[in-house]
């Protein structure tokens, strides 16, 4: 083989490289990733071995009933540390394979602002010193089955709308309408306008009940009420705009099933 197709070979075979995509690339298509964390394989799979890690030893503990080793270590924190590794996990897992176009690192919902994790940490700060100086504050079994019953119709809520809505949908509001995009009505969108917001409002407020954290939860829900109700508003927007008179039946039809947002 002369130098000159050996050269050609490998130029041909660099272009094939470029326009080929890796599956286990994290590349999304449409958007760019924040790039707070590592935007690769490496990140995806670290990441997904850590929270794997914190669902396990929670879903343990929730099960066990608590560890009579830890007063701290009982199974609502036991459970709230499954439910909100398993919603991460779950978060790019569905993204993975239903949207991948859309998949990052990103996807896994951690980069979501340092006011999201002061929120969990103030969650579970209220759990753990209530517990130690106030015990029976959290001894009412029953407001926890509620809430768990919560977490679990929340996350499947959220999950099924992303699974059935597909490619149309995305984390981030989306302002410029795609070829691609079509307007989803059946299904879970039958019954709920924006069933991912209602999914995860619900899911949110149900772990705190998980807790029988009084504070966090009216923080939860006022804060949760208020971001969706002023998301929503931006977002049907753009919906209107997509695609006219056919969203603005839909949004008569079907409510958001969120409180006081119609």
């Amino acid at each position: 083989m002369s130098a000159d197709s050996s050269n050609g070979f490998e130029e041909r075979l660099q272009q094939r490289v470029a326009v080929t995509r890796n599956p286990l690339e994290t590349i999304p298509v449409t958007t760019e990733p924040h790039g707070n964390i590592p935007n690769t394989p490496l990140s995806a799979s670290t990441i997904s071995f850590l929270l794997g890690a914190l669902f396990s030893l929670g879903i343990i503990t929730f099960i066990s009933g608590g560890s009579s080793g830890y007063w701290w270590a009982t199974y609502q924190l036991g459970f709230f540390l499954a439910a909100w590794s398993g919603f991460h996990w779950g978060e790019f897992a569905v993204t993975a394979g239903w949207n991948f176009d859309k998949c990052s690192v990103d996807s896994f919902l951690l980069d979501n602002g340092a006011m999201y994790h002061v929120a969990n940490g103030t969650a579970v700060l209220e759990y753990v010193i209530t517990l130690y100086f106030k015990p029976s504050l959290k001894s009412y079994p029953y407001i926890t089955v509620i809430g768990i019953i919560m977490v679990l119709v929340g996350q499947a809520l959220r999950s099924t709308a992303m699974i059935h809505a597909s490619t149309n949908f995305s984390h981030a509001v989306a302002f410029r309408k795609r070829e691609s995009h079509k307007l989803v009505t059946d299904g879970v969108y039958s019954l709920f306008r924006h069933p991912s917001y209602a999914g995860f409002f619900y899911w949110a407020l149900g772990t705190q009940l998980v807790l029988q954290n009084t504070v966090s939860f009216v923080g939860f829900a006022v804060v949760l009420w208020r971001f969706f109700y002023y998301r929503i508003r931006a977002e049907e927007k753009a919906l209107v705009k997509f695609f006219g008179n056919d969203y603005e039946v839909y949004r008569r039809r079907v409510s958001t099933k969120i409180p006081l947002i119609p």
